[in-house]
């Protein structure tokens, strides 16, 4: 499993391309063999492609729009070819949490995806969704939402990008989910959770200084096939953002992750 790092985590220092240069540079620096294209300013395929090979990085999945997805979809899926990403990510669903999780919302949602992702993968390329905690809520019949989006497409034209974190925080044991949705979980998300008596609060951490079972969730990563794992802190709450990526790494690898 490849150790990854999600470009989102340190977005405020991808605002231009200058700064997006000297953010991947970084990256391979501390170690990171991978990153996720998420949360960054506007890139040409071909610019990036040279960048990642410079710096001996890869960027297997990225995150695009809803809108981008749908109605520019030959040219997505044509950018990640240039620079080698087999998967095209979408953050989430435009509105679902909004609309107070309405399946309604989501269905539609996918009713308008399905083309995309249809053409994503006759391209070679796989449809990957991202959860927040909303997805772990419950339809009226019971089902759980997350497992509603696996059964739209089969695991060959849509994965999901398993955020570890997220998932603890809709009630659910990420090792669990892991090992349940074995199959879909090419690329998964890590950060830690911890409870703050700064802001009397549950914050994100970097891995290790929260309290999520980081030795059983890897063991569930290698039991679920998991071929990349990209450490992502959205807010570190005034600390060092590449200091914090440092740390996770550091910390996965005391833990005997490896690539």
């Amino acid at each position: 499993m490849i150790i990854g790092a999600q470009l989102y985590t340190v977005r405020k220092q991808c605002d231009t391309l200058e700064h997006l240069d000297e953010s991947l540079k970084r990256c391979a620096d501390m170690g990171y063999k991978a990153v996720q294209l998420s949360g960054i300013c506007e890139y040409e395929a071909g610019w990036m492609k040279e960048k990642l090979e410079k710096y001996g990085l890869i960027a297997p999945i990225t995150h695009i729009s809803f809108k981008r997805i749908t109605e520019d979809t030959d040219n997505v899926i044509a950018e990640h070819k240039i620079f080698g990403a087999d998967y095209v990510g979408l953050g989430s669903v435009p509105d679902f949490k909004k609309s107070g999780c309405d399946p309604v919302v989501l269905d539609d949602a996918f009713e308008k995806l399905a083309p995309a992702i249809e053409k994503i993968h006759a391209a070679g390329l796989k449809f990957m969704y991202h959860n927040h905690n909303m997805e772990f809520s419950r339809t009226s019949d019971g089902e759980v939402v997350i497992d509603k989006i696996a059964r739209k497409f089969s695991p060959a034209m849509m994965g999901i990008t398993l955020d570890t974190y997220w998932v603890t925080a809709g009630g659910g044991d990420p090792a669990w989910w892991l090992r349940h949705l074995a199959g879909r979980l090419d690329c998964v998300h890590f950060k830690d959770m911890v409870y703050s008596g700064e802001d009397q609060a549950v914050r994100m951490a970097p891995i290790g200084r929260g309290n999520m079972n980081y030795p059983e969730i890897l063991k569930a990563c290698a039991d679920a096939g998991v071929r990349y794992a990209f450490v992502e802190q959205d807010n570190c709450y005034g600390e060092n953002t590449f200091d914090c990526l440092k740390e996770s790494l550091d910390n996965l690898r005391a833990l005997g992750a490896r690539d």
